[in-house]
Parts: C-alpha cells; sequence; structure tokens
C-alpha cells in the first residue's frame, strides 16, 4: 500500500495545528458563525430540501420524487495518522459515514484537498490514493475535486449519496423504549494524541487506524434492513456530543451504561495518561450541562465519554422487540455492535450510569 520510504520524511500530524484532535467547532461558536445568514435562506422556498436549513442533521436532504432523496454531505480534516495513505482512508471513511448515518447508499464523490507547497508530490499522492481506494471499496466513484496550496494538510470529501425516503434515518427519529446500539467503541481521540506524543506502541495506533479506516456502510445496512429511524454517527462531539443530540432531537432521554461501553484495548492506559486532545476538553465543556453521572467516574473515565472521535461507529436507536433480532444479524454480517443503553420518555438530557 505505502513505501515505508514514505513514512520517514515527514510526520504529518506535526503540519497540523491541532493534531490528532480534528475538533469540530462546538454548536454554539457555530450559531455565532452562521447567524449573519438567517434570513437568506427561508425553508419554505425550497420545499424539496428536506433536511438541511430548519433541521439540520448529519447531511443535506433533498427531496428528487416520491420516493427517492439526494443526500449532500461535506467533511475534512488535518491528518490524525501519519501515514498518508491511512488518513487518505481515515478521512474517505469519515466523510462517507455522515452519508450511511443518514440510511443512505453513497455513490459519488469530490475530493477537497489542501496540501504545503513544499509537501513531497509522493505524500499528497499516497492520501489521495488511500480516499480513492476506500470510496472504490464502498462502491462511490471519485469524479474529481479541487486542491489548493495551504500551509498544513487538509484532505476530504463532498459525497452524495441515495436515499429512499421510507427508509431514512434521522437524528430525530429515536422512540422512548429503544434499545441503543453503537458499532464501533471508543478511544480513536486520546489514543492519536498518544500517537503523536510519542507515547503509544505501535499495536495500539494500528488497532485505532483498523478502526477509523473501516467504513460504516455494513452497519448502515443493518439499520436500513431492520426499519430503523433513529441513528448519527460518533465524530468530533464524541459519543455524549452526539447523543445529546439525538436526545435533543427527539425530545426523550438517553440512558446509557457505562459498562456496556466498548473500548480499543488502549483507551483505559491513555485516558489515565489524561492523552485527550483539545477538542475533547471543548466536549466537556460544552454538553456537561446535558450530563448526568448517575455513577461515580473519575475524571479520565468521563472524559473517554467526551473525546473527540474520527470515523466513529453508528449509534443507532432499535425498537426493543427487535434488539436481540437486531445484534443476531449483526453476528451474521459479521458487523460488531454493543447495546449501550436504552431512550426512555423524560426530558431531553443524557444520563450514564
Amino acid at each position: 500500500m505505502v513505501d515505508s520510504a514514505l513514512k520517514k520524511p515527514i510526520r504529518l500530524t506535526s503540519m497540523a495545528a491541532c493534531a490528532g484532535c480534528a475538533a469540530k467547532l462546538n454548536p454554539e461558536k457555530l450559531a455565532e458563525l452562521i447567524a449573519p445568514l438567517q434570513g437568506i435562506f427561508d425553508p419554505l422556498d425550497s420545499p424539496d430540501l428536506l433536511v438541511g436549513l430548519g433541521q439540520p442533521d448529519d447531511a443535506a436532504v433533498w427531496r428528487l420524487d416520491e420516493e427517492r432523496a439526494l443526500v449532500v454531505t461535506t467533511d475534512f480534516f488535518t491528518p490524525v495518522v501519519d501515514n498518508p495513505y491511512d488518513f487518505g482512508s481515515i478521512a474517505a471513511a469519515n466523510a462517507l459515514s455522515d452519508v450511511y448515518a443518514m440510511g443512505a447508499k453513497p455513490f459519488l464523490a469530490l475530493n477537497i484537498a489542501a496540501l504545503p507547497n513544499d509537501l513531497p508530490v509522493e505524500i499528497g499522492s499516497q492520501i489521495l490514493l488511500g480516499g480513492a481506494e476506500k470510496a472504490k471499496e464502498a462502491g462511490v466513484v471519485v469524479a474529481g475535486g479541487h486542491t489548493i496550496q495551504d500551509n498544513e494538510p487538509k484532505y476530504g470529501l463532498i459525497a452524495l449519496g441515495m436515499l429512499e425516503l421510507e427508509r431514512s434515518i434521522s437524528k430525530a427519529g429515536a422512540k422512548a423504549g429503544d434499545k441503543l446500539f453503537l458499532s464501533k467503541p471508543l478511544g480513536f481521540g486520546v489514543t492519536n494524541t498518544a500517537v503523536k506524543r510519542d507515547l503509544a506502541e505501535p499495536g495500539d495506533e494500528a488497532e485505532v487506524v483498523n478502526w477509523m479506516s473501516m467504513l460504516n456502510k455494513a452497519a448502515s445496512e443493518l439499520a436500513i434492513d431492520f426499519g430503523l429511524g433513529g441513528g448519527t454517527d460518533i465524530t468530533g462531539f464524541g459519543l455524549l456530543g452526539h447523543a445529546w443530540e439525538m436526545a435533543k432531537a427527539a425530545d426523550l432521554r438517553f440512558h446509557i451504561s457505562y459498562e456496556l461501553l466498548p473500548f480499543t484495548s488502549s483507551a483505559h492506559k491513555y485516558g489515565k495518561a489524561f492523552t485527550f486532545p483539545g477538542g475533547s476538553l471543548d466536549n466537556r465543556d460544552y454538553y456537561q450541562p446535558h450530563v448526568s453521572f448517575a455513577r461515580d467516574l473519575k475524571e479520565w473515565e468521563q472524559m473517554l465519554l467526551f473525546d473527540a472521535q474520527t470515523s466513529g461507529g453508528l449509534l443507532l436507536a432499535v425498537p426493543a422487540e427487535q434488539s436481540a433480532e437486531f445484534a443476531a444479524g449483526a453476528q451474521k454480517r459479521n458487523q460488531s455492535i454493543w447495546e449501550i443503553g436504552e431512550v426512555q420518555e423524560a426530558e431531553a438530557g443524557i444520563e450514564v450510569s
């Protein structure tokens, strides 16, 4: 995949101002940023825009006809790993994840790349190759894109997907009594930062790279087959941030059991070392008012739930009567899945016990 010589000349993460965190703007900052745009686009003027202005979700949804809609999203970030091929692969999987989170099937993408002028061409080529081959694995065609010069590398995709409207998934789709399932473990951000600080063991890095490079395709197809209506993907806002988005949209309380949560094998080790990226600390500051901890957890244990993830799994709300069959279906597909809690009829919020 990547010539070993390409790994030595440049540490990609050291070129990024926020290396290892790929942090999103928190919703409060984002609201301030886009405030001047309010009123420019009236949802009533665009009746075919089903998701985007009035009810933001993981991607925009534009109705094509009575049965189908186009899903459009974009995502890019600075390097979270040093291997250029892996960086491209992870960035592509992360961008496509928003399409999968909506219950859609991605089919077309465009590259977004910002590369330093002094970055060796073979490094940039490997970033694009990693993204292209991951897109091909997803059945997606990369049909071009746009590249500019920048002081730090950035890469991602604009992705388009096709959605059958009767099978759509949204953040607002959870129902009281649903069971909560997660399709990837937690611990990516804290481990990536340990790698950046030269504290991580090679096996630990390889484990999180494998998870981050994994498409959410199978998990999404499983959700579609079971007709699920509520879900999102876990990325920069961490488990609790994205769970709060779902709970708020559905106006329900999400109860999460800490003992049921899956973690990468090194997450606790680096959690204790407190190698959390800045984005995880931002998540705690912003989302903590919406979270109650019903059990005594150490600070680093709580932080693992706020930890900013890159290309994390899907968080899915599954009707209780379907939960056993859903778990069995995941096993048949060789899809990792963990039941982590339930949805309750109560004031919107998150409770961790």
